[in-house]
């Protein structure tokens, strides 16, 4: 879910017609990217768990 919301964050802007709406998402792109690393740990996380057993 996180790598998702991340994603959202960082490519919406390119699709958002209101220029204020437009500034308020691109300035949070530091959260786009962190949400979609810290997804993408979790992510790895599951699958080196998953691999162990």
């Amino acid at each position: 879910m996180l790598v998702l919301i991340g994603a959202g964050v960082l490519v919406s802007p390119a699709f958002i017609q209101s220029p204020g709406l437009h500034d308020a998402v691109a300035g949070s792109a530091v959260v786009g990217w962190f949400s979609l690393a810290l997804g993408i740990a979790f992510l790895g996380q599951w699958a080196w768990r998953r691999r162990r057993k």
